[in-house]
């Protein structure tokens, strides 16, 4: 279970999160939602060490991770895949799993590689293939990918389906859906495709100028229209 607790985090002047807080069941998926600006991407990368917090407390089982430096999350079994679908061009597809594998315990294994490839057949089509001749959504999928070879028990993804044609995006959602029901994996997910989302969460946290304003059961807030108007728009 993650629990984040009063965490407010800043960009220098300017405050970004406003003492958050919620917490994020184990093995179900919290999907993080909001309009631009409302602190997703910045409350994702307190989580996981990228922005220290200017107070609060994060905590991640009975870890306390405000003070963990970005590089240790893998090692606890955190993975972040941040928006925008970085990869190393230069790199093949394979090397590029390869390097998340590293995260976790410095080593790869094979049936870690496997896994991926089950998971991702497209992945395994082009393996060899260098990543800068992937398409948007085959990077996408290389980069859950590459996080999926660490092992998580829990995963920060940030904008999945930005930019991607509606049947990938299902493709994808789909694939998160099943790594809940048959492995357990707890997914914080912020996604600016607020009914994709729905979807599949099981809870929902909506941020409005860095607040919470919403923490709700994901069938809760799917099913009030006030709500879902007021702060998703639809």
């Amino acid at each position: 279970m993650l629990t984040v607790s009063g965490v407010s985090a800043s960009y220098g002047a300017v405050r970004a999160l406003h003492d958050v807080g919620f917490t994020a069941p184990e093995g179900r998926v919290t999907a993080v939602l909001g309009a631009n600006g409302a602190g997703k991407t910045t409350l994702l990368r307190t989580i996981s060490g990228l922005v220290r917090a200017d107070s609060g407390s994060v905590r991640f089982g009975d870890r306390e991770l405000t003070r963990t430096s970005p590089e240790r999350m893998p090692a606890l079994g955190i993975a972040h895949v941040p928006e925008g679908r970085g990869v190393i061009s230069e790199l093949t597809v394979e090397e590029n799993l390869r390097l998340g594998g590293l995260g976790r315990d410095n080593r790869v294994r094979p049936e870690r590689l496997d896994r991926v490839f089950a998971l991702f057949p497209v992945l395994k089509e082009r393996r060899s293939a260098t990543a800068h001749v992937l398409s948007g959504g085959e990077r996408q999928m290389l980069v859950i990918g590459r996080a999926l070879m660490a092992s998580p028990t829990l995963l920060l993804l940030d904008e999945p389906s930005l930019g991607l044609a509606p049947r990938v995006v299902a493709q994808i959602f789909d694939l998160l859906s099943g790594l809940v029901a048959d492995d357990g994996l707890t997914v914080v997910l912020v996604e600016q495709n607020a009914r994709s989302a729905l979807s599949i969460a099981h809870r929902t946290v909506v941020l409005n100028l860095g607040r919470v304003v919403v923490d709700e059961p994901a069938d809760v807030l799917a099913g009030d229209e006030q709500l879902r108007h007021a702060y998703l728009g639809f």
